[in-house]
């Protein structure tokens, strides 16, 4: 039967060594598969998130779950997974828990700071009632809103936050979901740093997708342990599915090109390829030099 870890250890591990690990979306089932199979390759532990949108077009946060854990066990995988409820509110948040997820972010960027914090704690409790993680979003990340992104997390949100309780802490440091624009202006390390010095958290950057690899190393070496990525792999998704119409391999009757599973597959196969490339990046440590090197309890990870 699948385990889902919290990833406390493994987080807590990350901020403390200067490496992150990578969180990706899944869409579906070939999202899935091609996140697990890119983790049981390099050996390394993966977060698989869920967002609200993504529950809704997969038929709801159960069956994402449920999705996960049985291509956990269909697949052999033996790294630790962490599944994780993307950008939640506070109903999503709580939907999460009582299913299980073994890690909730509640964001409450667009709420003022205090109703962000109230709620927050609610959902602290809630969780950790259950061993469940709880990162939370403190300044506001950009949406494609220019050069600039979003709203600077403050230091004194995140003594707050990290008071509270939380697992993992988002920031606001110019960074932006979705493709950045051409004239961004990078992330404000000046700010990480700040609040890096603050608070001993793990720290989340969000829209890691389009930031150059020097910016992404930097922002670790200075206290992200987790790293968002999404639009990266529809991109890659998108440019191996176009290649394959592009070479009319769809109108392949003889071999069935039209066959969804055929469709789908070179697709899969990039975000694999793209996933082990970013792993790299991240300088995301095997599972197995973590039991020998930093004393993970291997039987509380179920790799046994």
């Amino acid at each position: 039967m699948a385990y889902l870890d919290n990833g406390n250890q493994i987080f807590k591990d990350a901020r403390k060594n200067h490496y992150a690990v990578g969180a990706y979306n899944t869409n579906n089932l070939e999202w899935t598969r091609a996140i697990l199979q890119a983790a049981e390759e390099t050996r390394t532990p993966v977060l698989i998130q869920v967002s609200m949108g993504a529950a809704k077009y997969m038929g709801g946060y159960k069956v994402a779950k449920d999705l996960v854990e049985d291509e956990i066990d269909a697949m052999d995988i033996s790294v630790p997974v962490v599944l994780n409820l993307d950008h939640g509110d506070f109903e999503a948040a709580k939907e999460c828990i009582a299913l299980g997820y073994s890690s909730v972010m509640f964001d409450g960027h667009a709420l003022s700071t205090e109703e962000n914090l109230a709620k927050t704690k609610e959902i602290v409790k809630l969780a950790h009632e259950r061993g469940i993680s709880v990162e939370a979003e403190i300044g506001k990340i950009g949406e494609n809103q220019g050069a600039e992104g979003g709203e600077l997390a403050s230091v004194e949100d995140a003594k707050a936050f990290a008071a509270a309780g939380v697992d993992k802490l988002a920031c606001g440091i110019g960074n932006i979901h979705g493709v950045y624009p051409a004239d961004w202006k990078g992330l404000n390390f000046d700010r990480l740093k700040e609040i890096a010095d603050a608070v001993s958290v793990p720290l989340v950057l969000h829209g890691g997708s389009g930031i150059p690899e020097d910016q992404v190393k930097k922002a670790i070496s200075l206290g992200i342990s987790k790293v968002n990525i999404n639009t990266e792999f529809q991109l890659a998704f998108q440019a191996a599915t176009r290649k394959y119409f592009e070479a009319h391999k769809d109108e392949d009757k003889d071999n069935k090109g039209y066959d969804p599973r055929k469709l789908l597959l070179p697709g899969t196969e990039a975000i694999t390829a793209s996933m082990k490339e970013m792993i790299t990046w991240l300088g995301t440590p095997s599972i197995d030099d973590k039991i020998k090197s930093a004393g993970f309890d291997k039987s509380s990870l179920n790799l046994e």
